[in-house]
């Protein structure tokens, strides 16, 4: 029998035989000082491509990052090979600090969390004026994201030869929120990827928007074939002229100005996951007057500070207006 208590020696202890070639284990882990710093272009199943140095590395996550997972835009650093052959496999042993994150959840009451992007200067918000209808709910669900994640936004409105825009822009018209108006013969003609790219030089953006809006397409206009081949792979399905993204990919422009993200078309863009007190930092002539805010305040309750700091001439009221529609829409699905 096996003994246990004051009389217990050594050979009373169970202890785990040390596998042959396992080494003890340690809390110390690696520093790697010597790992390579790169950009997450895609992510697949397991397997992320890494821009190291103009070489697209394809790499995997190292066990000692734990659950941590890297995004899309992600800064990482990496060790292992580097050569960018085919067939080799490198390791991300460290996910750099985010300055932004574009979250999502599938819906309202979702509480898992997904981030799309990390590391996007800016959000455009592709939506067409017809074929298909326009959803200001989902713009809105999208600009709260934006706002939410330290993303600046801008609003992309496609097919105007088929519908006037001037509806959409008066809704939005309070936010100073960027727009460029395209049709679709000014895609074809180039006059529009340039106006779209003036928007874009020097930044991140990550594009997002419901499918058939144009937005892949208008990605396509803005990165040549030659600029994608050069970063790898791209995950995608083509079918009748139709060219669909199903993974998050950044591609970068030409002359090196910035980088676009295209993400997959989405149905839903839930909200379970957003503060409205990081939202109300997208309104700057709106915070000074949540001072006096009770404490947790949704900024649409009979106590809000905000009321009485726009009747006292601080603000306009159409700003306030913006900001609890655009936080309602935490409460209501697209649809509604």
């Amino acid at each position: 029998m096996r003994r246990y208590g004051k009389n217990t020696d050594e050979d009373d202890i169970r202890q785990r035989p040390n596998r042959k070639g396992n080494r003890p284990r340690t809390n110390i882990r690696p520093k790697h000082e010597d790992a390579a710093e790169g950009m997450v272009l895609t992510v697949d199943r397991g397997r992320l491509t890494v821009l190291i140095d103009d070489v697209p590395v394809t790499a995997m996550k190292a066990r000692e990052l734990g659950r941590k997972a890297a995004v899309v835009g992600d800064r990482v650093s990496v060790v292992g090979d580097l050569s960018g052959k085919k067939d080799t496999l490198a390791r991300i042993v460290r996910i750099e600090p985010r300055t932004s994150v574009l979250r999502r959840t599938a819906d309202d009451d979702d509480p898992y969390e997904r981030v799309v992007v990390a590391n996007a200067d800016q959000l455009a918000v592709v939506t067409a004026l017809a074929d298909p209808e326009p959803r200001p709910r989902m713009i809105d669900r999208c600009l709260v994201a934006a706002y939410d994640g330290g993303l600046s936004p801008l609003l992309v409105l496609t097919k105007s030869d088929l519908a006037d825009a001037a509806k959409i822009l008066d809704l939005y018209g309070d936010l100073d929120i960027p727009y460029v108006v395209t049709s679709r013969e000014e895609l074809e003609n180039g006059t529009a990827v340039a106006r779209v790219r003036e928007q874009l030089d020097g930044k991140i953006t990550a594009f997002v928007g419901h499918s058939g809006v144009g937005k892949t397409t208008l990605v396509n206009a803005l990165v040549p074939d030659d600029r994608r081949r050069s970063t790898g792979h791209v995950n995608a399905v083509t079918g009748r002229g139709r060219h669909t993204t199903t993974s998050a990919l950044a591609l970068p422009l030409s002359g090196d100005a910035g980088w676009v993200i295209d993400t997959p078309g989405v149905r839903s863009f839930g909200l379970h996951h957003v503060d409205p007190s990081r939202v109300i930092h997208a309104f700057p002539d709106l915070e000074p007057g949540t001072e006096n805010c009770p404490r947790a305040c949704s900024h649409d309750e009979p106590d809000c500070a905000l009321d009485a700091w726009v009747a006292e001439g601080h603000a306009d009221p159409a700003r306030l207006y913006s900001l609890r529609r655009l936080l309602a829409t935490r409460e209501r699905r697209e649809g509604d």
